[in-house]
């Protein structure tokens, strides 16, 4: 069915319709967009990319209307630019999408008994058992109307046996609508398919797959599990099950990041260490920022180095507890004097916080006072209520002009948000 509806009554079992397992995919719709969408509705209706400003940029997200030129996630922004010259180009806050995701996090995980966040904007659930109580189909309407209704975020979802038809499922719905498969049509539902809806087909893949002729996955259907096994070892195994609708991988409970980073890729490789300084200092006071907003200390930090050679080099160190700005910035400067050995054109610098855990800015004697602790508050105050860079470190200014930032593992930077209208 392309819609998701409710069962009708049955005399049978409801285990014969979805059987042992109900796995429900959820995924928020071109999520940075519409969380840009919600904050100025001068975007409604418009081409939009979310991504880097500069010609190294990439695209991390972009809306419908976007698409419709043929521009996707992950492509260079040079080009997408090139592809829809009138696309409104925003760099993203972080911040913003974090607290949307946050959001709904919190209304799916008291409505589900198993969560699985798999991502800033995707999401699994296991309802299995679910529906002798109050209908799985039902139920996961409920949870995709109440998202929309108390976020404002279209989100679109797929339900069936397990995560790989779900996700699929999801991406057949889409946009911002809902599928559900019922046991024991899995193949029927994925025969017509490219190839390419896998969840672990990539672009790789893909080619290889293409250069044996095989485009859809009926092919795959039908072909001897050991010859795809002899072509693409264990994966192909493992291609053949996801092709024939069987994937027995369980619903990993959510839990909270061990880590946040931020990296820096500039525009022109360099060896201006003023810059780069600057530049590691406002990286470094962004995600002090991040941990005491979500109540986190960190006791690792590391620094990282890729050279115009593509040559990425690391360094890291153990420390205290802490979140604040000024254990942090010089140790990060610390970490970047001694990993910068070669002389040679920068062409990316990162910052990451690990060994995270729950807590606030502690006190110690010697090394902080109660000032520096309201300080930092009066400072997060501003930040929460004007941007993540209301209030920044001189040194760290030109952090603003210089590259791209993709932050917490590949999410957008948490800048203001620069708009072209």
């Amino acid at each position: 069915m392309n819609v998701m509806q409710p069962q009708p009554e049955s005399h049978e079992s409801s285990d014969s319709v979805w059987g042992t397992r109900t796995v429900l995919h959820l995924d928020l719709d071109t999520f940075f967009v519409s969380v840009e969408r919600l904050i100025d509705s001068r975007l409604n209706n418009k081409p939009v990319l979310v991504g880097g400003m500069s010609d190294r940029g990439v695209v991390a997200s972009c809306s419908y209307e976007a698409r419709r030129f043929g521009i996707h996630s992950g492509m260079p922004m040079k080009m997408a630019r090139h592809f829809c010259p009138e696309a409104i180009v925003i760099r993203g806050n972080t911040a913003q999408y974090t607290e949307y995701s946050k959001a709904v996090t919190d209304i799916v995980s008291a409505a589900v008994p198993i969560l699985e966040k798999s991502s800033i904007d995707e999401f699994y659930a296991d309802l299995s058992g679910m529906d002798r109580f109050f209908g799985c189909t039902r139920m996961a309407q409920d949870l995709r109307k109440r998202v929309m209704r108390e976020t404002g975020l279209p989100i679109s979802c797929g339900l069936s046996i397990n995560k790989t038809v779900s996700k699929i499922a999801t991406g057949e719905a889409k946009p911002n609508n809902a599928r559900a498969v019922v046991r024991g049509t899995e193949k029927t539902f994925l025969a017509p398919l490219s190839v390419r809806k896998i969840p672990m087909v990539g672009e790789k893949m893909h080619h290889s797959l293409r250069g044996l002729g095989i485009q859809h996955i009926h092919t795959l259907q039908h072909m001897p599990p050991d010859l795809l096994q002899r072509v693409f070892g264990q994966s192909g195994l493992q291609l053949w099950k996801k092709a024939n609708g069987e994937d027995n991988a369980p619903v990993v409970p959510f839990s909270e990041r061990k880590s946040i980073s931020t990296e820096r890729t500039f525009e022109r490789d360099t060896t201006d260490l003023q810059k780069i300084k600057g530049i590691l200092t406002a990286m470094t006071e962004n995600l002090a920022f991040q941990l005491r907003r979500g109540g986190r200390l960190c006791a690792c930090v590391a620094v990282k180095i890729r050279y115009s050679d593509f040559q990425t080099v690391s360094m890291q160190k153990q420390i205290a507890y802490s979140s604040a700005d000024h254990v942090l910035i010089p140790l990060v400067g610390e970490l970047f004097q001694r990993l910068y050995n070669r002389r040679m054109l920068i062409r990316l610098v990162g910052v990451r916080f690990s060994d995270l855990v729950s807590g606030g800015v502690q006190l110690r004697l010697f090394e902080q006072v109660p000032q520096a602790h309201q300080l930092y508050e009066a400072m997060d105050r501003m930040r929460e209520r004007f941007g993540d860079r209301a209030v920044v470190r001189a040194s760290g200014l030109m952090a603003r002009t210089i590259g791209r930032e993709n932050p917490f593992n590949g999410e957008p930077p948490p800048l203001l948000a620069n708009r072209k209208l």
